[in-house]
């Protein structure tokens, strides 16, 4: 059974829209992982670090539009400090889907 949150609980995650304007390898990660350099308009450019490298290959990202949440604390994953968290479906087999609006929208839109 899914564990149910508070209303209150959901409207603190800040769900954001951001583009990704830069990709590179992340050879330090321990799993196959990328770096990844998003636009969210005002928010500005944030980086994170995702495990999507079985799916998506780093040219075809660049100008990928994708959903964040924007509002977790800083983490350090290697030696490169995600600020965003990049959010997707994960397979049965472990490989994941990134989540995407369904059309162009402007950068750092709310999920509401």
């Amino acid at each position: 059974m899914t564990k149910q949150i508070s209303w209150n609980d959901f409207e603190k995650v800040e769900l954001q829209v951001g583009t990704i304007v830069k990709t590179e390898d992340f050879p330090e990660a321990k799993k196959p992982a990328y770096k990844l350099w998003i636009d969210f308009g005002k928010l500005g450019i944030k980086k994170s670090c995702a495990q999507i490298t079985s799916l998506y290959k780093k040219d075809e990202l660049v100008g990928k539009q994708v959903l964040c949440v924007t509002n977790f604390p800083p983490k350090q994953v290697a030696n490169f400090v995600s600020e965003v968290l990049v959010t997707g479906f994960v397979l049965e087999n472990g490989e994941v889907v990134l989540a995407q609006p369904e059309r162009k929208v402007p950068n750092g839109l709310k999920l509401k």
